[in-house]
């Protein structure tokens, strides 16, 4: 139901088709002024014309915020800390930018006075859960519109319709764009609709727009030397940098060795199984890092735990409950788990694959090579002691052949 005292929204804007119709949409069913806030999560040539196209809608308000190194600092790697894969493959890479665009579209609206903040999301997508999920946690008390639960715009066809009959401008080439949904920021590039939608059908070469083809890549291995503080990517081939510019590096990097291509079905909250197609070069290659250099600096059961609760807490980035305690909660155990997580994982990039190369952390390694090693231990290790230990696992195992 239309609140008719709103007098001002707040709109989350990409400067496309949709969230364009939706100003002067706003316009003549609300009767109330329009802010628009645009994020750049590292989208690149989405921000370039944004606003632009909001200038020409008249818009009073337009906000073009810089937000890739808080991105990354305190989203991109905080979820990474947990090796967070949704449905152990999807690397969360539209999932974990929702958050932190309500928050910001929640701080517009207080400082500019606004009675209610709106979206482009579709009624059938994650998307809406997440961005008004992430709303009510930070301001139970705002308004929200979400078009597409209300207008009869239901089609791509009639949006440009209703574009080209209110004036409102769209490229011409806009409308031989490729079909597909996309969303794009520092950490991936999305792909949904069209040909995507039958399961069964390949997805086009010239779809995929970071990454060439694994087959095309260079014949010759690239080596990368990944430093970690406290659990963080902070320095690669001994060169620090900022935690977007890492983002930024390792994207451009390993799409040109054709590294993290996905083609998968996912459950999505609202019911349906869907089909996306994502690109996430530099994530998957310090999701690979991040396990090698965990792997001799955790403690074993500490690693396991961290295991057993990644698909919780991935779930929980996926449906849209990042600001929920719960996720807090398992964040503050992980973040603690991740103050030995520091060293170096050396890798090789080569035709779509990550080959971990070396490992090494000077003061938290738990590796002992005295311990593991075939040769002559000088008796650190007494291997009679193995047999108690296998005797005692092995009493419920005998046991069960009593009758």
């Amino acid at each position: 139901m239309k609140d008719k005292n709103i007098q001002k929204v707040v709109l989350a804007y990409s400067g496309g088709l949709d969230t364009s119709v939706i100003v002067k949409w706003l316009h003549d069913n609300y009767k109330c002024e329009v802010v628009t806030y645009t994020a750049d999560l590292g989208q690149k040539d989405e921000i370039d014309s944004a606003k632009k196209r909001a200038e020409g809608l008249g818009v009073s308000q337009i906000i073009l915020e810089d937000l890739k190194e808080e991105f990354a600092k305190d989203f991109i790697f905080p979820m990474f800390r947990a090796n967070a894969l949704y449905e152990e493959q999807y690397l969360l890479g539209t999932a974990i930018a929702r958050p932190l665009i309500s928050k910001k579209l929640i701080e517009v609206a207080e400082k500019y006075g606004a009675d209610a903040i709106s979206h482009g999301a579709t009624g059938k997508g994650n998307d809406q859960v997440r961005f008004e999920l992430s709303a009510y946690a930070l301001n139970p008390d705002i308004k929200i519109i979400a078009p597409w639960r209300e207008w009869d715009l239901n089609s791509r066809d009639k949006l440009l319709s209703y574009a080209t009959s209110n004036k409102i401008p769209v490229d011409a080439n806009k409308k031989d764009t490729p079909p597909y949904s996309m969303d794009a920021n520092l950490l991936h590039i999305s792909y949904e609709g069209k040909i995507l939608e039958d399961p069964w059908s390949s997805p086009p070469e010239d779809m995929w727009r970071w990454t060439i083809s694994p087959k095309n890549a260079p014949n010759e291995a690239e080596e990368l030397i990944i430093e970690f503080f406290e659990g963080d990517p902070v320095s690669i081939n001994n060169n620090k940098m900022s935690p977007a510019v890492i983002m930024e590096f390792l994207n451009n990097v390993g799409a040109k060795h054709g590294i993290g291509r996905l083609d998968m079905i996912e459950n999505r909250y609202v019911g349906m199984k869907s089909r996306g197609c994502y690109e996430t070069p530099g994530g998957t290659i310090i999701l690979h890092a991040r396990r090698a250099i965990e792997s001799i600096t955790l403690d074993r059961e500490v690693t396991h735990l961290k295991t057993e609760i990644m698909p919780k807490y991935a779930s929980m980035i996926y449906n849209g409950f990042w600001w929920s305690p719960e996720r807090e909660s398992l964040q503050e155990f992980i973040d603690s788990t991740q103050k030995v997580v520091c060293g170096f994982v050396r890798l090789k990039l080569f035709k779509g694959n990550i080959i971990i190369e070396g490992r090494k952390s000077e003061n938290f390694s738990l590796y002992e090579e005295y311990l593991a090693t075939f040769e002559d231990d000088k008796g650190t290790y007494d291997q009679k002691d193995a047999e108690g230990f296998i005797k005692l696992n092995a009493l419920r195992l005998k046991n069960k052949h009593k009758k």
